[in-house]
């Protein structure tokens, strides 16, 4: 199957093109199979009257809605990997030991947890860990993280293997119009890959956010967020984050050929969408429509696949370039290219600080203030 391609794919190869986004894994366990505990309960008495079982099944779709689907399925797939370790270690998961867990650690650290040899990086390792905390104390055994088998060990591995963050290459203006060039107009998947892009860059959103837009409002059950088209102004974004609601003021480019608000309702007309997912799986060589929401890896993809073609960052090998690129490189973009005060990209963006929001502009004067010059030497 080529890159071109809508058809679902396991994301556990590409897990690494969006780390601000969690791993998107393989979320279904087989307990049988891996040993793994029962499915958790939505309330913690098993012996319910029949009449509450129905507000039973409602308490887990809340337990369920608490937490992102892709934050769920990384959960499944550290308590799998977790869970397959102690198996081939002939150690028991339950009661959960402080001292396992920390062995379990040094194993992720040193590559022997799997037969690949491959060793955890130091934000995978954190992330398992957190895994762990969560499913113990769901199944009501909490793991006491602050343990000195736990939290040493992690220390150690801290000092030892610790290194700066890899960050995606930003999609610079220039880029992500060469980028547009590549597309093809005279299909639905052209027209449709192309309005991703620019809202993902002009809105600064993460790819979840993006395949997780409706139409309108209260459209669908698993939808983040809607837009509305103001006539002149540009188009709303109102988004669901892990913090409540946000709205992001997309407004109307310089060009037709560059805007996004063009570029969506070009989308959404030619496509006759009017309700449900905003954007969705195009199949039959580009011309037949769809009703299933995209995949948030399909963004990575999208972004990976464009600039590629469009020889963005022909200084490095393919191969190099194909490592630089992912759905985070278009809110880099907008971070590092939009001359304004930081606190509005800071509020594009949603993020809660200007240090985080300075971490994805690439093109800072690190050294526009200089307290050499100013302390006099």
């Amino acid at each position: 199957m080529s890159l071109t391609d809508d058809a679902p794919r396991s994301s556990a190869a590409s897990g690494d093109d969006d780390m601000p986004d969690i791993i998107d894994v393989v979320m279904q366990m087989d307990d049988a199979d891996h040993g793994s505990p029962p499915p958790l309960p939505a309330i913690a008495n098993p012996s319910l009257p029949a009449h509450l079982e129905a507000l039973a099944g409602r308490a887990r779709d809340y337990i369920e809605a608490a937490s992102s689907a892709n934050t769920r399925r990384a959960y499944a797939a550290d308590w799998k990997h977790f869970s397959s370790w102690c198996r081939r270690q002939g150690i028991e998961m339950f009661p959960p030991d402080p001292q396992v867990v920390g062995l379990y650690i040094a194993a992720c650290a040193s590559g022997t947890a799997t037969g690949d040899k491959k060793p955890n990086t130091v934000s995978t390792i954190e992330r398992r860990l957190s895994s762990l905390s969560w499913n113990c104390a769901q199944r009501g055994q909490p793991l006491d993280r602050k343990d000195r088998h736990i939290a040493t060990v992690m220390a150690g591995v801290r000092n030892t293997h610790a290194s700066p963050p890899r960050q995606k290459e930003a999609i610079l203006p220039e880029d992500l119009i060469a980028m547009l060039e590549t597309l093809d107009r005279g299909t639905l998947r052209g027209l449709r890959d192309r309005a991703m892009l620019l809202l993902g860059f002009a809105g600064g959103l993460r790819r979840s956010e993006i395949v997780g837009l409706d139409v309108g409002r209260d459209q669908t059950e698993i939808g983040r967020g809607w837009v509305e088209i103001f006539a002149d102004k540009g188009l709303l974004v109102t988004l669901r984050g892990k913090t409540g609601w946000r709205e992001v003021e997309i407004g109307r480019g310089s060009s037709d050929a560059t805007c996004p608000v063009v570029a969506l309702q070009t989308w959404l007309r030619l496509a006759r969408i009017a309700h449900g997912p905003l954007f969705r799986r195009v199949a039959g060589q580009g011309r037949a429509v769809g009703v299933d929401r995209l995949n948030d890896q399909e963004v990575a993809r999208l972004v990976k696949r464009a600039a590629l073609a469009a020889g963005v960052r022909g200084d490095l090998s393919e191969g190099e370039r194909a490592k630089k690129f992912a759905g985070h490189s278009l809110r880099a973009g907008l971070a590092s290219s939009a001359e304004v005060d930081e606190r509005y990209v800071q509020k594009q963006l949603g993020h809660a600080s200007a240090e985080m929001t300075r971490r994805y502009q690439r093109r800072r004067d690190r050294f526009r203030i200089n307290l050499t010059k100013a302390s006099g030497l």
